[in-house]
């Protein structure tokens, strides 16, 4: 088994790469040229390949609380905005309570950033668990809400007074996470993301509560007669994952912006959807897949600024290997059926 997923991820890796030089020779710039940059972009200095991890961060979270979800068969893709809420709880701590130390400040805009996501999430949960109503469509509504509702706020309650544009005013270094390899970006919240990476994995290997979250996704019915609350696992996978992605929320604002701002996620929100694909849902697969998805950013910028080729390649590739993914799954889907008529 171990052998034909090595096998798998060989041939999506070799069909991702005759497809990247495939469009590179669309662009009409030399193939060998294009890598060159592409490496020298993530390791040619400590800033970039840094900035390695400093994307990976929120997308680490965010993908794992889509991975969390879909375990459950709760489809969350309301990410994007829990984010989103997660920012804005984070921003408001950090700037409305200059009475309280910086440290209780970042720890309570942690806290209260992953309640805010949480709350978020459950909006959908309780709709789809009450009322029957897709969680898909909920998620993707409340994503807009929440982004909107940044928007208000970098306008109103939360904008810089001593500016006009739509942004709130910078957070004091005190409340801010430092920077851990100064002049690089670099912050706490990569160990933020591991430390949810490990803690994930235990709550779904090893407790009791994630073997029920699993037997729910597997298979709600048979929850059911085994006295397994589905109701219940639907909620709590749901309040994890809008936390886990409020969570990314938080550490954008304190540890790389410093500020709230519209557009602060990059759409960091629907890229862990593909993130949590590619993963197969699993933590460490999220881990790997989040860093490979920001090396591949940070190699494909450093191509568009040396040699005028669309950064959009990434998400070109990103597209395909999910394809490619769901298209083995559909297969291996087919073939189980067909040998069993």
């Amino acid at each position: 088994m171990r052998k034909q997923q090595l096998t798998t991820v060989f041939m999506t890796a070799l069909i991702a790469v005759a497809a990247c030089t495939g469009l590179m020779l669309v662009c009409g710039v030399s193939p060998a040229a294009a890598y060159q940059m592409f490496f020298q972009g993530i390791f040619g200095n400590l800033s970039g390949f840094c900035e390695i991890f400093i994307k990976a961060a929120p997308l680490i979270l965010t993908g794992l609380g889509c991975a969390v979800a879909f375990k459950t068969g709760f489809f969350n893709i309301g990410a994007e905005g829990q984010f989103y809420m997660g920012a804005v709880t984070a921003a408001w701590i950090a700037l409305s309570f200059p009475q309280v130390p910086g440290p209780a400040r970042m720890v309570l805009a942690l806290l209260l950033g992953f309640a805010a996501g949480g709350l978020w999430a459950l909006v959908a949960a309780v709709m789809k668990a009450r009322f029957g109503i897709s969680e898909i469509i909920v998620t993707i509504m409340l994503n807009y809400i929440a982004l909107n509702f940044t928007g208000l706020a970098v306008r109103t309650f939360l904008m810089d007074p001593a500016g006009s544009v739509p942004q709130s005013a910078r957070i004091e270094a005190g409340a801010a996470f430092k920077l851990l390899m100064p002049p690089t970006r670099l912050n706490a919240g990569i160990f933020i993301a591991l430390a949810a990476v490990l803690a994930v994995w235990f709550l779904l290997e090893k407790t009791t509560f994630g073997y029920e979250l699993k037997v729910v996704g597997f298979n709600r019915r048979a929850a059911k007669c085994n006295g397994i609350s589905v109701m219940k696992n639907i909620v709590f996978s749901a309040f994890l994952s809008g936390g886990l992605a409020g969570l990314a929320g938080v550490i954008e604002v304190l540890g790389v912006q410093k500020k709230l701002l519209e557009g602060i996620s990059s759409d960091c929100g629907y890229t862990a959807v593909l993130v949590a694909l590619m993963a197969s849902n699993h933590p460490a697969g999220v881990l790997v897949a989040a860093v490979g998805f920001a090396a591949m950013q940070i190699g494909a910028n450093s191509m568009q600024r040396q040699l005028g080729i669309p950064s959009a390649i990434v998400n070109i590739l990103t597209g395909l290997v999910v394809l490619l993914i769901l298209g083995k799954s559909m297969f291996n889907a087919l073939y189980k059926k067909t040998a069993k008529a």
